[in-house]
């Protein structure tokens, strides 16, 4: 007699590669992040609300740009090459950090790598869904995002050891960052094998087309809209960042706010994605969002290096539980030969919140202070809680 276990389905090996593309594409990046904010304010003299507007037009445009990317993808029926092309946009734009001399320089250079970003992001997450069995898609997206997440914590380790070693170099240590970068492109390139997929007989509508749109169900916009506001309530990292090297924490150990945040993201993610294959998706969104405004109120608090640690760990539970969640849901919601466009105009609705969501974090920064900021947070992330509770997806007919 076959076990229940032996019936589950693997996840496929596709889905472990894409995820170690996107450990080694985040150790590249997260070198240069979590040193990034602190390198605008200290050695380029910007202020809170200029890195405010740098990130949230960066995050918004990688966001925005999977639109095009996951459009794309649906209709020539490909998704490996153009998520090789995004990742490599993203890897030859870490130079431009190591060279900047000003604002400028780094709003080109995020906003490159940001293009880069959105054009990965959609064909990659279609590609994922493409391959797994449902049965096992929380579990898939849940992993490539505990994967991710490794590299999410990895880099800023290796950004603190060599800030210690060489002097607290900016520069030299943005060098590093083009190593592993380069090494992600080169696997995706080789060690992905994309599956042929059915085209569908006649001629294919194009996949922003009202047609085409029309086959979206009410329950795949209910998570677009849920994903925006839960955006809305969680701005830009840069800022977390910011908190911990304003209240005291040296220049050389600042990574380390990334790293608390993303090994609580990286060990919460898989588990919570397999979670999510055995119960109520909105359930677990909603259980989600009670970590974010724990951290949100714990930053607010001006009480220490103790207190931000803390608001660190709720916020990377909050990643763990809603981020793989939301790309699983969008997944099981969209008919399969719309997925790359799903994932876009998902990623276009959370990219406009993420740039309002930031410049409105930095101006208050500057204006009232950090605790208005981080308090600003809870508010929005406990509207955006009531509104779940109060709004629930209605299942698609059939």
């Amino acid at each position: 007699m076959t076990t229940s276990l032996e019936q589950t389905p693997h996840i496929p090996r596709t889905v472990w590669v894409l995820g170690f593309v996107s450990l080694l594409m985040d150790i590249s990046s997260e070198i240069i992040h979590s040193l990034l904010p602190v390198f605008m304010t200290v050695v380029l003299g910007t202020s809170a609300t200029t890195v405010g507007v740098i990130e949230g037009i960066a995050e918004a445009t990688a966001l925005i740009t999977k639109v095009f990317s996951g459009v794309i993808s649906d209709y020539v029926g490909k998704r490996k090459w153009l998520a090789v092309i995004g990742y490599g946009l993203g890897g030859a734009t870490k130079p431009l950090f190591a060279l900047a001399t000003g604002a400028g320089w780094v709003l080109s250079a995020r906003f490159l790598d940001r293009i880069g970003k959105g054009i990965r992001g959609a064909p990659r997450d279609a590609l994922i869904a493409d391959v797994t069995p449902q049965e096992v898609r929380g579990a898939a997206f849940g992993l490539r995002q505990s994967l991710d997440t490794v590299g999410a914590f990895v880099g800023p380790l290796l950004a603190m050891g060599l800030m210690l070693l060489w002097a607290n170099d900016f520069r030299a240590v943005f060098w590093v960052a083009v190593i592993p970068g380069m090494l992600a492109v080169l696997l995706l390139a080789f060690g992905v094998r994309e599956p042929a997929r059915a085209r569908p007989a006649g001629k294919t509508a194009f996949p922003i087309s009202k047609a085409a749109l029309k086959q979206l169900p009410d329950v795949y916009w209910w998570v677009v809209a849920a994903g925006a506001v839960l955006t809305l309530a969680r701005f830009s990292e840069a800022f977390l960042v910011l908190r911990a090297q304003q209240s005291g924490l040296a220049l050389a150990l600042v990574p380390l706010v990334l790293v608390l945040m993303n090994v609580v993201y990286a060990v919460g993610a898989y588990p919570l994605g397999i979670l999510a294959d055995k119960m109520s998706h909105h359930a677990l969104l909603i259980m989600g969002i009670v970590p974010l405004i724990i951290a949100d109120l714990l930053l607010a608090y001006d009480g220490g290096l103790g207190w931000i640690a803390a608001g660190l760990v709720f916020w990377g539970l909050h990643m763990a539980a809603t981020q793989g969640l939301l790309a699983a849901m969008i997944a099981d919601t969209a008919p399969p030969e719309l997925r790359g466009t799903a994932f876009g105009l998902f990623n276009l609705g959370s990219g406009v919140a993420m740039l309002l969501a930031s410049v409105v974090a930095g101006v208050l920064w500057d204006r009232m202070g950090p605790a208005a900021t981080f308090a600003a947070g809870a508010v929005f992330a406990a509207a955006a809680l009531v509104l779940l509770v109060l709004r629930r997806p209605q299942p698609a007919a059939g």
